[in-house]
């Protein structure tokens, strides 16, 4: 059963392409009366031009009639040829659309395609043949239907942009809600944790495992504060991106398997940008996280910064299985993963934070398959 949201596009689908099609079918009956009465006329015009040749001086009157007959279609392009002169004459046609024999020949044709020729008789032998195609109305009503359908798609598609950002817009909406309800949530229990952390410094413990409980207290509060500030514009402020890089460098490889080699290849000054501390290693961890899964939790991770006159550079660079050319952009999509239990939003929660909320650039600066990848975050110095 389709439920009402799916009936009533359905719906405005199938009545839509109903109303084309209705359209379609009178615009096309439309030009086929217009072609019909495009023909008459045409057949009274080559009358009038018979009736001419019949005509004596004495009969003046009828001949006046015959005239205007003939000097009234101004609309409708021709070419008269004349068996007795060999020769042709043009009405409603511009003079460089015949002025060859080429093109002339070329006219006929599309004329005689569009319509068939007229043929005049005198004294029962053939006087004239009238070579005659669709007057400028017509023209502009055949290409009626190509300019509708345009039209129509182009406000399918306005229409499916608009769902689609309205659906998008909610989908955030709903995940800065449930990441927000997510710190709320995780701030309890780690308030009575910090509380047990402090009785346990003062019982006959031993101080190395509370100097860690604390480091792990500490961290789950960086990650509480972290998902706070989702659906939110973060502070941004002017922070050493060397010293950054390194405190989430060292806590990842304290907490990460003995397989993983870390190196570390960063300058020896400060790097100062504006950023956001949290933010900046919320997006190195997922990027190293994505880099021990492509290497299936052994191999090498390398994080360097360089610099220019005018931007910082971070390299995190993996020797996992690599990403082919075509996907360089499309790993960056919310929920495109190749792990099995993946939830895709790791490297575009990284796109996020260093592009809307940083105004920097994240990409994959290259990628070989079976040999690694290296993954670019550039962000603006701050002198």
């Amino acid at each position: 059963m389709l439920n009402k949201t799916a009936f009533t596009r359905w719906f405005f689908i199938i009545v839509s392409i109903a109303i084309i099609c209705l359209i379609l079918w009178n615009t096309f009956v439309f030009f086929n009366q217009l072609k019909d009465d495009e023909r008459n006329k045409m057949k009274v015009w080559a009358a009038a031009q018979e009736e001419l040749q019949k005509l004596s001086t004495s009969e003046n009157a009828v001949s006046e009639t015959a005239s205007v007959v003939i000097q009234s279609n101004n609309t409708t392009p021709m070419l008269s040829y004349s068996h007795e002169a060999d020769s042709y004459i043009e009405r409603n046609i511009s003079e460089n659309k015949i002025n060859t024999k080429k093109k002339r020949q070329e006219l006929i044709d599309q004329f005689t395609s569009e319509y068939k020729p007229i043929e005049v008789y005198y004294n029962d032998e053939l006087f004239q043949t009238i070579y005659y195609g669709n007057s400028p109305l017509i023209n502009k009503l055949k290409y009626y239907p190509a300019v509708l359908i345009v039209v129509m798609l182009l406000t399918f598609l306005a229409l499916y942009l608009f769902y689609q950002t309205s659906k998008s817009a909610q989908q955030n909406r709903l995940w800065a809600g449930m990441a927000k309800e997510t710190a709320h949530q995780i701030g309890t229990p780690l308030s009575s944790l910090v509380g047990w952390t402090e009785i346990l410094k003062e019982e006959n413990v031993n101080q190395e495992y509370v100097v860690e409980i604390e480091k792990d207290v500490d961290r789950l509060q960086t990650i509480t504060e972290r998902f706070s500030k989702i659906g939110s514009v973060p502070k941004l402020e002017k922070t050493d991106l060397v010293a950054e890089t390194q405190a989430s460098f060292d806590y990842l490889k304290r907490r990460t398997s003995k397989l993983i080699q870390f190196e570390l290849d960063i300058p020896n000054e400060p790097v100062p940008v504006m950023l956001n501390p949290q933010l900046l290693g919320w997006t190195i961890e997922n990027l190293v996280k994505n880099g021990i899964d492509a290497m299936r939790g052994k191999g090498t991770i390398t994080i360097s910064i360089e610099k220019n006159t005018k931007k910082a550079y971070v390299r995190i660079t993996d020797t996992g299985k690599g990403i082919s050319k075509r996907n360089y952009k499309k790993v960056f999509t919310p929920g495109y993963t190749t792990k099995r239990r993946g939830w895709g939003l790791g490297l575009s929660l990284a796109k996020r934070i260093i592009e809307t909320y940083h105004n920097g650039k994240i990409h994959v600066l290259n990628s070989t398959p079976g040999k690694g990848t290296t993954i670019e975050l550039v962000l603006r110095l701050e002198n």
